[in-house]
């Protein structure tokens, strides 16, 4: 299919980064359409390990177009480094297409960003402190600087003067931090911009022509379903929309234009950051899949809190993002378990059952989960899935009535097979 949708089904952190990578090799344009440096991909190739943190996954293939999309939100001086190091690497950048009305994430951002959460105290969300939040907050207020201002580093430098003025403001007299100065700042842009500028493109108009040559397209978003701002666990959540509607704004295409949407999602889950979490797990458990998974964070290095497969979160995923299908990651991970429980319900305050995810926040807050236990299998992956994993997989697919098409058996690339349990090879 031409238009494919790579969308996280939980937290985020569900390696689509992998999933992206695999389906780039046969893809002619990469896309990301939402987010900023809060959110990772780490891919594991031939033993070397790559961490990206803006540029599509698509930038270890040569010869692929790689799109960060209007919807995103760049810190300038994250993405120089970025650059660098995947040029440093044998990685060539030529590809990449910035979409010059992508919104820029400025110092003031991570200033005031880092400074709110410290004052929020206990009600504090949880954010990287990497300025996103604010980023995006000034985009919606229509004040944001966007990648295109440093076509002009007259514009540039009087939109510098004019942020400031007010957000100096704030810093000092709210937050109590030190003000910024618009003409150092400026100079300093000025760096990261000539770096920037050959990037610079018309992205919508690009991924619209790719299209209509019949080009493949891989649209893939940051995070995951529950963080979405609008249909996640707010006010726990990103400042962006990662489901895969967004992929049709983000980009800058019409929601027709997209023919198939890939959910992604770990065999169990985590989540990192505040808020409620229902199959969180208690006890050493949670460190032993914590440690067997690797689970820390890309971008932060901050432990994932680590919870059992979550049904009912899974099935609110596939029916507010329209998925078409399942990938299913580190399967391996559960290995190690002679017994895998999986949440198939919720017990709300008022004692009633459901399997929808509730509508309430304070529903889902409260809510304690049922889970139906499934046999492990207590063998590892490497040669295919044994027939207790091959029953959980079909327990998800029933369940979801989804059919899950990857599963990940591995940190490598190489390391995920088809639902039948075959290597695939030549994505």
């Amino acid at each position: 299919m031409p238009a494919t949708v790579i969308v996280g089904a939980q937290w985020g952190d569900e390696g689509k980064g992998k999933i992206v990578d695999l389906l780039a090799e046969s893809s002619d344009v990469v896309c990301r359409y939402q987010g900023g440096p809060n959110a990772g991909h780490t891919i594991v190739r031939d033993g070397e390990t790559f961490k990206l943190h803006h540029v599509p996954s698509g930038i270890l293939y040569g010869g692929k177009v790689c799109v960060v999309g209007a919807g995103c939100v760049v810190g300038p001086e994250l993405l120089v480094r970025e650059l660098d190091e995947l040029e440093s690497r044998g990685i060539t950048t030529a590809g990449l297409r910035i979409s010059g009305n992508a919104h820029l994430i400025m110092p003031w951002h991570v200033a005031i960003d880092s400074a709110s959460e410290r004052h929020l105290g206990r009600l504090q969300i949880g954010t990287t402190k990497r300025g996103i939040g604010p980023a995006y907050a000034d985009k919606a207020a229509r004040l944001g600087i966007r990648v295109q201002d440093v076509l002009d580093p007259k514009i540039l430098r009087q939109k510098f003067e004019t942020a400031l003025a007010e957000k100096n403001l704030l810093l000092e007299r709210i937050h109590g931090v030190e003000p910024l100065d618009a003409e150092t700042l400026a100079d300093e842009m000025e760096t990261y911009a000539a770096r920037l500028r050959p990037y610079i493109a018309d992205t919508s108009l690009l991924v619209d022509q790719a299209l209509r040559r019949g080009d493949r397209v891989l649209l893939e978003g940051a995070q995951g379903t529950l963080l979405d701002l609008d249909h996640g666990t707010y006010p726990f959540v990103t400042s962006s929309n990662p489901i895969a509607g967004a992929a049709a704004t983000g980009i800058g295409i019409g929601p027709t234009r997209i023919d198939s949407v890939l959910g992604v999602a770990k065999a169990y889950v985590t989540r990192v950051g505040e808020g409620p979490f229902p199959t969180e797990i208690e006890g050493p458990d949670q460190a032993r899949v914590r440690e067997l998974g690797e689970e820390y964070g890309t971008t932060t290095g901050r432990e994932r809190r680590c919870g059992w497969l979550d049904i009912v979160g899974l099935r609110f995923a596939a029916r507010v993002n329209g998925m078409t299908a399942l990938a299913l990651t580190k399967l391996d991970v559960l290995s190690d378990f002679a017994e895998i429980p999986v949440c198939v319900r919720y017990r709300l305050p008022d004692g009633t059952e459901t399997d929808e995810f509730p509508a309430h926040q304070s529903d889902f807050h409260h809510a304690e989960p049922i889970y139906e236990t499934l046999p492990g299998w207590r063998e590892p992956l490497e040669n295919g899935l044994p027939p207790a994993a091959r029953r959980y997989v079909a327990f998800v697919e029933s369940a979801l009535e989804l059919d899950v098409t990857m599963i990940g058996t591995g940190a490598d690339r190489a390391q995920v097979v088809s639902a039948h349990g075959l290597a695939l090879t030549g994505l």
